[in-house]
């Protein structure tokens, strides 16, 4: 059993989701929470400058004496995981394995849709993941990098947001495709309005399935909080309009603020 809590970083706003599955599936841990407003966004930047800050906010949440880290980012999971992993020694995990797993379980056809921020698709890590489990599924991939700039201006539910999944998706559903990887954690917050357009279409949301991952791991490792609630810390490098509306959708508009934190390399 352990009280430490665990970290979770993200390159903006979108890795609140991740948190939030985290917060209700596991609801006794202590949670830190980092959103890198301040250097967002990472998906148009090189791998080598996300690894960078990825170890910067990695070792702010190890001086926070946390006892697992969860990469709530895309980018930063195909970038710098398999880094971070061999220079730390606790639980490091990123959303792109577990998200992986989810669509060949849920499999609908002979192919599953990944898309994600270019830096994402163009690391193929998706792919590389997917044929791990089954080299004959054929995967799709599409970078849906406006996606997050609609999430981030709060149009979650318009139809702007409905027109631009046509432009990303049509395509991969005229090939037959009909599981798709959310590969990045701002999308699934757009779950009903791609849904809308395209009901047939199972969406894996990485949120849920690493807060299971998560689970899984502090029970094989003994490392579960015996308290009934924990507590939860929002830290961000820059505090947005998107950020304050988005934690207010999910935590409410008092209780658990989010404070400033800049980290330094």
């Amino acid at each position: 059993m352990s009280t430490q809590p665990i970290g979770i970083f993200d390159s903006g706003i979108g890795g609140l989701t991740v948190c939030k599955a985290i917060a209700d599936l596991l609801p006794g841990e202590n949670i830190i929470y980092f959103g890198d407003t301040g250097r967002f966004p990472y998906g148009t930047r090189s791998m080598e400058t996300i690894t960078r800050y990825s170890r910067e906010i990695t070792g702010y949440l190890r001086s926070r004496d946390v006892k697992m880290i969860v990469i709530a980012c895309n980018t930063s999971s195909a970038a710098a995981l398999e880094t971070l992993q061999n220079e730390n020694d606790i639980p490091i995990i990123g959303v792109i394995n577990a998200g992986a797993r989810a669509a060949c379980g849920r499999l609908k056809g002979e192919s599953i849709g990944v898309i994600g921020t270019r830096a994402t698709i163009k690391s193929a890590s998706y792919v590389q993941a997917i044929h791990r489990i089954d080299s004959t599924i054929r995967v799709v991939q599409r970078h849906a990098t406006l996606f997050v700039s609609l999430t981030e201006e709060g149009w979650i539910d318009d139809e702007i947001t409905r027109l631009t999944s046509r432009k990303y998706l049509q395509e991969m559903v005229d090939q037959g495709v009909r599981t798709v990887i959310l590969g990045c954690t701002h999308f699934p917050l757009l779950k009903k309005s791609i849904n809308d357009i395209y009901p047939e279409l199972d969406l894996i949301d990485t949120g849920e399935e690493i807060a299971c991952e998560v689970a899984d791991i502090l029970k094989e490792k003994n490392l579960e909080n015996p308290a009934p609630y924990g507590t939860i810390e929002l830290y961000s490098s820059d505090i947005t309009d998107a950020m304050q509306r988005l934690k207010e959708m999910f935590f409410g508009g008092d209780g658990i603020p989010i404070q400033k934190l800049i980290i330094n390399g």
